[in-house]
């Protein structure tokens, strides 16, 4: 399987944490996100606050899709880490999910963190997308 990895412009530069943003693999039409989080352009996390953190995540997630042409409606499968999981967080969660997905999530697992990389990071999220 031949592919490509993309690190788009718009989000830091991971490469020295030791991992790429997007795996573009054209010939199955999978694209695999790794774990966006609420970073700045320089890989900081923007804000201690869990709620824009997650926001944040997930405009990540979209400014690495767009990198190759796909957009939220393409994500097939979700992979969530929560430092600190409690149910207010998931209510957190939950709204931006259905703000994006509507009543047709992709497939989620959801897991509870003691710690992300970073020692600031409270949410990240991963992804798989399809080629139509």
């Amino acid at each position: 399987m031949s592919h490509t990895v993309i690190n788009p412009a718009g989000l830091h530069n991971p490469v020295e944490y030791g991992y790429s943003h997007l795996v573009d693999a054209p010939s199955p039409g999978i694209v695999l996100v790794a774990g966006q989080y609420a970073s700045d352009t320089e890989g900081h996390v923007m804000s201690a606050d869990f709620a824009q953190q997650v926001e944040r995540s997930f405009e990540n997630l979209a400014t690495a899709l767009a990198a190759v042409g796909l957009d939220t409606s393409h994500v097939v499968r979700l992979g969530t880490y929560i430092v600190g999981h409690e149910p207010g967080r998931l209510d957190t969660l939950l709204a931006v999910i259905k703000r994006i997905w509507g009543d047709a999530p992709p497939t989620q697992t959801l897991l509870g963190v003691a710690a992300l990389a970073l020692p600031d990071m409270l949410f990240e999220v991963d992804a798989i997308a399809v080629r139509p």
